[in-house]
């Protein structure tokens, strides 16, 4: 055992410290506020509850109580479907919490948001001739970037088609 006395007395192993020592103080901070559960959230957002509920609304925001446990949702939903929404308010609050194993989650809020119609501009320009890039991919050696070029001028042809 190894025992330091500069202020702080912690008795290590000599070279072994622990796991929360090694993680930086920034991410520490997140995982104090319950970041990982509300990415958690949004990674597994249409897992969790139904297509027909993830339609309709998407995570704004995860308030955590303390301990990480009664957290506070807060859903962003499409004008039109609150009613939906606020009615399955339950499930949406037991199927999360049946997710995380835990009462991550006590109480959904909702704001409700104009359905935005987003105009996608076209930034690629337009490609004429792609028997040129199809021949300069057909010389590629490595089988695998060759397959992923071809792959894309396909995605990318009808897309702009």
């Amino acid at each position: 055992m190894h025992n330091k006395n500069n202020n702080k007395t912690h008795t290590y192993i000599q070279g072994l410290r622990p796991f929360s020592s090694s993680i930086p103080k920034t991410l520490k901070k997140h995982l104090r506020k319950g970041g990982y559960n509300y990415s958690n959230i949004v990674d597994n957002w249409t897992k969790m509850v139904s297509k027909e509920i993830s339609d309709a609304c998407y995570p704004l925001t995860v308030k955590m109580g303390k301990k990480m446990k009664d957290g506070i949702l807060v859903l962003n939903v499409i004008h039109g479907k609150e009613l939906d929404v606020e009615y399955k308010k339950n499930e949406i609050i037991d199927k999360i919490n049946s997710f995380f194993g835990y009462s991550c989650i006590k109480q959904v809020n909702l704001k409700v948001v104009s359905n935005k119609i987003i105009k996608r501009n076209k930034v690629l320009p337009k490609i004429k001739d792609f028997n040129q890039i199809d021949e300069k991919i057909k010389k590629v050696e490595n089988n695998q970037l060759k397959n992923s070029l071809s792959n894309f001028l396909k995605a990318f042809n009808e897309r702009n088609s």
